[in-house]
C-alpha cells in the first residue's frame, strides 16, 4: 500500500485499507465484476468484494466490500432482498430475461391482472425454486452458463427459498402484456426463475424485462452511489513511474 493510496484515503475520509462498505447503483450491461474490477481501478487496492451478484440485464443495489470489510460479506448475502420488475406475458425465452430472443408466443389477451395477482400468492412463503441453466451456479466445477452456451444438457437442483411479498403495482400504458411487480424475498431468490415459474401458473409463459434490486437488508438504493460519480470523488492518481535520469547510478 503505497504512502499516496494512503493520504488520497486520509483526504477523503475513506480509508478503503480498513474497510469500506460502499452501496452502488450498477448500471445497465455491467457486470458485477465489472463494477469490482472499476472500484480496484479508482481506489487502487485489490481487497474489493460484491455481496451478491446482480445479472448484466438488471441495475440497482449492489453492496462493495473493500479491505477488511470484505469480511462481512456472506452476512450481508444473508440478508433478505427486495426487487422491482417488469415482466411480459405470453412468451418465454432461454434465459427468462431479454439476453435471448422470445420464444413459445402464446395469445394471453385473456389474462387478467386478478388471474396475475391470485397466481402470485401461490409463491407465497418457503418454496422449491431450481436456478436458471443460464446463471452462475456451479455444475461439476463450471459456470451453469458456460455449459448452456456450448448446448450441454445442465441439470441443476433445487433449493428452498423464501418469498415475502409478491405484489402486483401495475400494467404498462404502452404494451398491456408487460406488468410490474414488487417482490420481498430471501437469499438464494432468482427472479428470473420466478418470473418463468409464475407464467408457468399462467399458462402463457412469461419473461423478464426490467429487474431493479433496491434493498439488501437495512441497505437501501436511494442510499447509492452512481459509480461513475464514485469515481470521480475517490480517483486515486497512478504514481508516476521513475524515469531513467532518476534512478540511482551504479558504483
Amino acid at each position: 500500500m503505497s504512502f499516496l493510496i494512503l493520504y488520497i484515503s486520509y483526504l477523503c475520509g475513506m480509508d478503503f485499507l480498513a474497510g469500506q462498505t460502499l452501496l452502488i447503483d450498477k448500471p445497465k450491461e455491467w457486470s458485477s465484476f465489472d463494477v469490482i474490477r472499476k472500484i480496484r481501478y479508482t481506489i487502487r487496492i485489490k481487497k474489493v468484494g460484491h455481496a451478491g451478484t446482480l445479472d448484466p440485464l438488471a441495475t440497482g443495489l449492489l453492496i462493495v466490500c473493500t479491505g477488511k470489510h470484505t469480511k462481512q460479506i456472506n452476512d450481508i448475502q444473508d440478508q433478505e432482498k427486495e426487487y422491482e420488475v417488469a415482466f411480459k406475458i405470453g412468451f418465454t425465452t432461454a434465459s427468462y430475461d431479454m439476453e435471448h430472443p422470445e420464444i413459445n408466443p402464446v395469445d394471453a389477451q385473456h389474462i387478467t391482472q386478478e388471474e396475475i395477482k391470485a397466481a402470485m400468492k401461490t409463491f407465497l412463503g418457503e418454496i422449491e425454486q431450481t436456478p436458471p441453466i443460464y446463471s452462475a451456479v456451479k455444475v461439476d466445477g463450471k459456470r451453469a452458463y458456460k455449459a448452456a452456451r456450448q448446448g450441454k444438457d445442465i441439470k441443476l437442483k433445487s433449493r428452498r427459498i423464501h418469498i415475502y411479498a409478491f405484489e402486483y403495482l401495475k400494467q404498462d400504458a404502452e404494451d398491456p402484456m408487460i406488468h410490474h411487480a414488487h417482490i420481498r424475498c430471501s437469499k438464494g431468490t432468482y427472479i428470473r426463475t420466478l418470473v418463468h415459474d409464475l407464467g408457468q401458473v399462467l399458462k402463457v409463459g412469461a419473461y423478464i424485462r426490467e429487474l431493479r434490486r433496491t434493498r439488501i437488508g437495512a441497505y437501501r438504493i436511494e442510499d447509492a452511489w452512481q459509480i461513475d460519480d464514485f469515481a470521480a470523488k475517490y480517483q486515486v492518481p497512478r504514481e508516476p513511474k521513475p524515469r531513467p535520469e532518476d534512478k540511482p547510478s551504479k558504483g
